[in-house]
């Protein structure tokens, strides 16, 4: 048996990509995307065609080249999210500009719009996970828009604070970030590798997962951002992890049985009290974390550099077409 198809006996297997091909060759059951992944894809040959359906439509909609190159950006998500769902019988995870992480209103405008581009696809809301920055501001609108039956994604989540608060507010699912938590920390300790069972992002995907599940939260936890195959196999029985192709190659390619390291069966006897985190808990729970502050903000910045290439893409596509 190979650790991939191991692993997918206790976990929901996600592709971290926005190549399809990619995506239909491991047969993952979701898949995420982001501005950086659609930015590489729709450089191949193979999606061009849906960079020219995205500028047709942003034509349409008129206005300034911005304006155009905004709504070029939102069919774009659209476009490819709904061919990844040709290939994967579950969700796609669609997100809402990083530069939108502090305003609650105009994240829930800005999902609202991509659920109804969506619609006009004919793909069901059921299907879109619409993916949102884990500040205090965005998990207040997923809050609201998980009221409406917009279902949402947590991301760049680093700290206990964040996850208990997105738990609190009801929404469908997190992403807490495996790697970059890894990161922090070996770069604390003078660059040295850290063991998987010492993994700091391993920890705190597990400590979250337990505390879920001890206090009865539908929340589910998508372990995200990894380095490598190990801290894949200690989170073997997470409801889902979200992984690249190249991490996927290495699973499919290797021999072996994943054990399963995380079960809702031993949550119980897990020594955690609830928490109930109002707005000033939050934010100081948080800031004690150095860690989850240093990485949300650049996490952050890093997600909306991402996009600002993506909207010079977008703006070169828009300026190429209408002069």
């Amino acid at each position: 048996m190979k650790l991939l198809e191991s692993l997918k006996k206790y976990t929901t297997v996600v592709a971290d990509t926005g190549d399809i091909e990619a995506i239909a060759r491991h047969r993952p059951q979701d898949a995420t995307t982001n501005p950086s992944l659609l930015f590489h894809a729709a450089q191949m040959p193979a999606y061009r065609h849906l960079v020219d359906e995205a500028t047709e439509l942003a034509q349409d909609r008129g206005g300034s080249h911005e304006q155009m190159a905004v709504e070029f950006i939102d069919h774009l998500f659209v476009l490819f999210g709904s061919e990844i769902l040709k290939v994967v019988p579950g969700r796609v995870s669609t997100e809402v500009a990083a530069s939108l992480s502090f305003d609650t209103e105009s994240t829930i405008a800005k999902a609202r719009k991509l659920i109804s581009l969506y619609d006009k696809k004919g793909v069901a809301r059921q299907r879109i996970l619409i993916k949102i920055a884990s500040t205090w501001e965005g998990i207040r609108a997923a809050e609201l828009l998980e009221k409406e039956g917009i279902h949402c994604n947590l991301t760049l989540l680093f700290s206990f604070a964040q996850a208990v608060a997105c738990a609190e507010a009801g929404v469908t699912l997190i992403s807490p970030f495996v790697g970059r938590i890894y990161d922090w920390y070996k770069k604390e300790g003078g660059g040295a590798d850290i063991p998987a069972d010492k993994d700091p992002g391993v920890a705190s995907v597990t400590r979250i997962y337990n505390y879920y599940k001890k206090f009865g939260y539908q929340t589910q936890v998508m372990g995200a951002s990894f380095r490598n195959v190990n801290q894949i196999v200690w989170l073997a029985g997470s409801d889902l992890l979200t992984i690249s192709p190249e991490l996927l190659d290495k699973l499919e390619q290797t021999d072996g049985e994943v054990e399963r390291k995380l079960d809702p069966a031993k949550a119980p006897s897990v020594k955690e009290d609830k928490l109930h985190l109002d707005e000033k808990t939050f934010r100081w729970m948080h800031n004690e974390d150095a860690m989850a502050t240093e990485k949300l903000a650049e996490g952050i910045r890093k997600f909306n550099s991402d996009a600002r290439l993506l909207e010079d893409y977008a703006l070169s596509q828009v300026a190429e077409k209408v002069g």
